[in-house]
This record gives structure tokens, C-alpha cells and sequence, in this order.
């Protein structure tokens, strides 16, 4: 993965107006309007930490923020960078070490960390739903590890039990999201609107985050200037770099992020990236953050770009929007990232 220059960390936010800012030329009002057209609420694009192209519609706005879904799984591969560098663990080292109730059975013994972040566990999950740390725990398996890449919920859930555990052993605050505020989000000024939890008080790991455009967006500056904020790493380098590696069961997908890697693996609904039938149409060291709904976080070191893309989406749309698709009004996006990719090269 190529990354630019080294970025400096809320640029953006200081150039924000009040109000949103006015599309700044034809590529930028092609991006606003594909994204329009499709349940969209914003478009926020950024060139080197500047904001070239922002715009709201329908139940949109700068102060609105909306669940991003699946988009929330990318921050747990920045924490367990974060982890690496304070020691708390290893991305090779099998859960199994942490999570003890997996360690008399045969295949769930050898399952490691980085596998469930990869989503290569052969761990399954409930449709739609995300459980409770100990009831993933439960899920059975339908591949042996490292074969198949099985997209659901379970494998971030059994993650967060680790994370816990291994906090609670370190004698530091248990819950992951105070770690990951502590070591991530606070540094970098970023501050959710909320983040839902399971019945029982469990974070949800692989969604639930619910952000306004403005503060995703300075997720994936953190991420363009590699972990760096103000001259110092956040997160160890070499885990850093190994997020964006994917593995021979999805080239498509690395560590909780999206690659534009040609893949024979179906892309699940609730995350239908398609950058890996356009590979050759986009930057080949771009991420990508996706949820359901279309929500998505495009970060693009070589040119200099951070892009935000959120859409009105609950799970009652499901149908709604697969009919939307039928119709010819599918989402792409290669085609959008070639929009706003073309807003940023036009902006002065």
C-alpha cells in the first residue's frame, strides 16, 4: 500500500464553513448528484486535508450523523494495530490463547486473530444481527480456518471478547470502545454521535457506529497519514500495513478493510464493494471502509484523497434497495470513486 505525504490530522475541520460548501465544479456536482440519486445524505471530499467538494441532501446535513453499519468494522483493525504496539497482542497469536472456551476443540484452537478479522475463520453468524460477545463464542463453523472468507458479524464479536479480556488482564478499562476513544479517537478529534450496543451492554464491534460525515472523515485522514498524528505513530507500522493485505480466500479484503483486488469470492450484500471488478479503473493503493446502504469511507493516499459517501439505509430497505439495483440504479463503486476522485483533481 502507497501512502503520500504525511497528513496533517484536522485540517479539514478547521476549513469548515458553517454551512456546507458549494459544489466547486462540474466533477464535484457529478459526485453530489450520483450520490443523490441513490439515497444519499452526504458527500464530503477531501484533498490533502482540505475540503474541495461537500454537499447534503434529503435528511442530510453537517450536524446529522447516520449509522455507517458495516463501515464501523475498519476501526477494529486500526485497534488492533493500536494493541500490537502496547503489547496486548498479536496478530498470529490464536484466540484460543484469550478466549479458553475455544481451546479443547480441534479447529477452533487454531483459529488466530488475524483470521477473524479477515473474516476467514469459518466462523458463521445470525443474518443480520450481531450478538453479544459470548453467545458468538457459540457459532459453529463451516470451513476450516484460513479456507473460506465467510462475511458476518460473529468473528468482530469474538474479537471484542478478546480485546475485553485482554484489557481486564492489563488492568486497564475493559470496554473496547474506551480503548479504542483512549488510543484513537481522542487523538484525532473524532467524536461519534453514538455507538449501539447488544441488549446486555456489549459494544456491537462490526457495526453500530454512528458518525456525521465531518468526523468519518477524519478517520480516514488518520489512516492517509498512516497512523501518524503530529510526528507520532498511534499504532505499530508493520500490523498497520498488514491490514491492507488481503488473503488467498479474498485478495478483496484485508484486515476489516475493502482492497480493489480482483476476487472470485461473492461479495456479500450488506458490503457489495465492487471495486474488485474494477481493480484497474481506480488507485490500486485505495480502502475502503463499506456498510449497508451504501456507506462509505474511500481513502486514496496516492492522490491526496479522503471521500466520505453516506446514504439514508435501515434494515427494513433491504428489499427496497434491491429493487432500487433492478432497476438500473445500482451503486458503483468504481464509478463513484471515479467521480470524486475527478472532484478532487479539479479542485484548485
Amino acid at each position: 500500500m502507497r501512502f503520500g505525504g504525511l497528513a496533517t490530522i484536522l485540517v479539514a475541520l478547521g476549513a469548515f464553513g458553517a454551512t456546507a460548501a458549494e459544489a466547486a465544479g462540474p466533477a464535484c456536482d457529478a459526485a453530489l448528484h450520483y450520490s443523490d440519486a441513490r439515497r444519499g445524505v452526504s458527500v464530503l471530499i477531501l484533498k490533502n486535508g482540505k475540503p474541495v467538494c461537500e454537499g447534503y441532501s434529503a435528511q442530510g446535513g453537517p450536524e446529522v450523523g447516520f449509522e455507517i453499519w458495516s463501515g464501523t468494522k475498519s476501526f477494529w483493525g486500526i485497534a488492533a494495530a493500536a494493541a500490537v504496539q502496547d503489547g496486548l497482542l498479536s496478530l498470529d497469536e490464536p484466540v484460543a490463547k484469550t478466549v479458553t472456551e475455544w481451546a479443547a476443540d480441534p479447529v477452533k484452537s487454531t483459529v488466530t486473530l488475524r483470521q477473524l478479522l479477515t473474516l476467514t475463520s469459518g466462523l458463521t453468524s445470525p443474518p443480520g444481527r450481531a450478538m453479544p460477545f459470548a453467545e458468538a463464542v457459540t457459532w459453529p463453523f463451516k470451513a476450516a480456518p484460513g479456507e473460506a472468507f465467510i462475511y458476518g458479524a460473529s468473528p468482530y464479536q469474538v474479537f471484542g471478547l478478546v480485546l475485553q479480556r485482554k484489557l481486564a488482564a492489563a488492568g486497564r478499562p475493559s470496554d473496547p470502545l474506551s480503548y479504542l476513544r483512549a488510543r484513537i479517537l481522542d487523538p484525532i478529534g473524532l467524536k461519534p454521535t453514538d455507538w449501539r450496543r447488544a441488549p446486555n451492554g456489549d459494544l456491537l464491534l462490526p457495526q453500530g457506529a454512528v458518525l456525521t460525515a465531518r468526523e468519518w472523515v477524519k478517520f480516514g485522514e488518520f489512516v492517509r497519514a498512516r497512523g501518524v498524528v503530529g510526528g507520532k505513530a498511534l499504532v505499530d507500522p508493520k500490523t498497520f500495513d498488514e491490514l491492507f493485505v488481503g488473503t488467498k480466500a479474498n485478495p478483496a479484503y484485508g484486515v476489516t478493510w475493502w482492497l480493489p483486488r480482483p476476487s472470485n469470492t461473492p461479495l456479500a450484500p450488506t458490503a457489495a464493494v465492487d471495486l474488485s471488478l474494477h481493480a484497474s479503473e481506480v488507485p490500486s493503493d485505495m480502502v475502503v471502509a463499506g456498510g449497508a446502504g451504501d456507506q462509505r469511507l474511500y481513502v486514496a493516499p496516492s492522490q491526496g484523497v479522503t471521500v466520505v459517501r453516506q446514504a439514508y439505509f435501515t434494515p427494513q430497505m433491504v428489499i427496497a434497495v434491491r429493487a432500487e439495483a433492478k432497476a438500473g440504479n445500482k451503486w458503483s463503486d468504481a464509478e463513484f470513486a471515479k467521480l470524486a476522485l475527478a472532484a478532487a483533481a479539479e479542485a484548485k
